[in-house]
């Protein structure tokens, strides 16, 4: 007799990016993995791009973060997803986001959960940005921040015709691509071992 699977907690990111349209997708396509458990994180910015009533899965927002905790013993949210979770998958990653994350800002409940991250557990960034941006020397900073210092994986953007009307390389990966590489990346036998001191 074979042992249950598993379950695979997924946390899912998303930020101000027009990509965040994508969001009910990803989650739908991760859940069609039986293993598969997933709750979504976005900002308030990635809100605009979608309905939460269109998303298959519990959602955290800043103010649910503030509305918990009224005294010293109350859960805090972003410590009680961090622990949850066996992967982060910010999925869009924009560029304001990844500018917080590369110089250790977390101003809400997404970048705090990040801040508080244990590194021995994998994060995966899907940027998505106009090309401009993404062509801008802080981009390829801040990318170099987070897959060097912090084991981040990056999945690359594609370049296709962009929401502002601009062709080029800049638009999210797309969502199978995403949920393949993270499913892929969660069924390796181990994830680097890393410590306090390989962040330094």
């Amino acid at each position: 007799m074979t042992s249950p699977a598993k379950t695979k907690n997924i946390l899912v990111g998303a930020t101000g990016s027009v990509a965040s349209i994508k969001i009910p997708e990803l989650v739908r396509l991760f859940k069609e993995d039986p293993t598969v458990d997933v709750k979504v994180v976005p900002t308030e910015a990635a809100r605009f791009f979608f309905k939460a009533e269109d998303v298959d899965a519990d959602m955290y927002t800043d103010q649910q973060e503030w509305e918990m905790w009224k005294k010293k013993t109350d859960p805090v949210l972003h410590i009680d997803l961090r622990n949850w979770a066996d992967i982060m998958v910010v999925a869009p990653l924009d560029a304001n986001t990844l500018g917080k994350l590369a110089n250790g800002l977390c101003d809400n409940l997404l970048t705090c959960v990040l801040r508080a991250w244990d590194p021995c557990r994998p994060v995966v960034v899907c940027p998505a940005m106009n090309t401009n941006m993404w062509n801008h020397p802080f981009t390829n900073k801040h990318l170099d921040v987070l897959q060097k210092s912090l084991n981040f994986n990056v999945i690359d953007p594609i370049s296709k015709q962009l929401a502002c009307g601009d062709i080029g390389i800049g638009a999210m990966a797309e969502p199978a691509c995403i949920v393949r590489e993270v499913l892929a990346l969660l069924d390796k036998p181990t994830t680097p071992n890393l410590t306090e001191g390989d962040l330094i």
